[in-house]
């Protein structure tokens, strides 16, 4: 049984083989998914192959052509992997020498590798919010232009809008301000029309996507912006096996220190989902008005630990209420 470690890089992937927990081979590689599966099953022909790398650059397109080739690999959380104290000395040999070794002894565990499919479903929901972000951007941009400028009192908050932006075309002004204004406008303009083809296209999946969203949309705090994104993301939240699975997912577990008898718990671990775990606390909050069981776990909890671990609870209550809807087969997420 031979373990092999990549560390992938844009360029190239540096890869450290380890057989019976002695190394056999260390080679730097093209960054070339199905020639590096070529060139492992070529160094160790017959062999059972095990390999693993961290999340990055490659996503999860490497990860496939290895298990392609008939490699059984994983893709590993790097905030997860463990760090010697006071090391200081970081280089890809050393980093491929040790999760190699970790692999060796079974100390790696695999995040959860999305279908092709569920990767391509996941883009709209990103996009979207990547171009919102920018769009946000330029707008500030465009504010800060015209308070310099002396356009617009201090106290003023019109948002920026297509109206306001032709408004801001009709103004007479002087040429270099012109230009600095207009450059600014189009590519507001731009993402405006993107966003709302991508509204376009997530209405389109949302309707192949149905009883996904029927389910999350049933969620008080959640809309449809959200339940886009959380039925590409966890989608159907049976395929947890239990809800500290689903928790572990969305990073909503506290960090803890043992020592004896004593255990400490502490922050969020954060190591699950960022994107999966920041809108359930949004949730959290916009579900509270509208709960009379979360107001009061919410004030039973704020009183002791303060409001923000108290949210936090309140958003892995709504996440184990949802897994729960999937696994009775109802849409309706309100209650204990």
């Amino acid at each position: 049984m031979a373990d092999t470690v990549i560390k992938a890089h844009k360029d190239t992937y540096t890869v450290t083989c380890v057989w019976n927990k002695q190394i056999v081979k260390t080679a730097t590689v093209q960054a070339e998914p199905a020639g590096l599966a070529a060139s492992v099953l070529r160094w160790f022909p017959g062999a059972t192959l095990y390999s693993a790398y961290e999340a990055g650059l490659s996503a999860f397109v490497l990860h496939r052509a290895l298990t392609t080739a008939g490699i059984t690999n994983i893709v590993v959380n790097p905030a997860s992997v463990a760090v010697a104290a006071h090391d200081k000395v970081k280089t890809d040999r050393r980093d491929a020498k040790k999760l190699a070794i970790d692999l060796a002894d079974g100390r790696l565990r695999g995040i959860s590798v999305p279908t092709e499919a569920e990767e391509r479903a996941r883009l709209l929901p990103r996009t979207r919010v990547q171009i919102v972000e920018h769009r946000a951007t330029i707008a500030r941009q465009i504010k800060a232009k015209r308070h310099q400028f002396g356009l617009i009192a201090p106290a003023r908050r019109r948002r920026i809008s297509n109206r306001y932006v032709r408004e801001i075309a009709a103004w007479s002004l002087p040429p270099e301000r012109r230009v600095r204004l207009t450059l600014l406008a189009e590519p507001w303009r731009f993402a405006t029309r993107q966003l709302i083809e991508i509204r376009r296209l997530l209405r389109e999946q949302a309707a192949a996507q149905a009883a996904l969203a029927k389910v999350y949309r049933s969620v008080p705090g959640i809309g449809a912006v959200v339940a886009r994104t959380l039925a590409t993301e966890p989608g159907d939240r049976t395929r947890f096996a239990n809800e500290r699975a689903l928790f572990s997912y969305t990073g909503l577990t506290p960090s803890a220190y043992a020592s004896g008898p004593s255990v400490r718990r502490g922050h969020m671990s954060r190591q699950g989902s960022g994107r999966v775990r920041h809108l359930l606390i949004e949730t959290a909050w916009r579900a509270l008005p509208r709960d009379t069981v979360l107001q009061e776990m919410f004030a039973r909890i704020a009183a002791t630990r303060g409001k923000k671990r108290a949210m936090v609870a309140i958003a892995r209550r709504l996440t184990g209420r949802i897994r729960a809807c999937f696994r009775q087969g109802t849409t309706s997420a309100v209650g204990p």
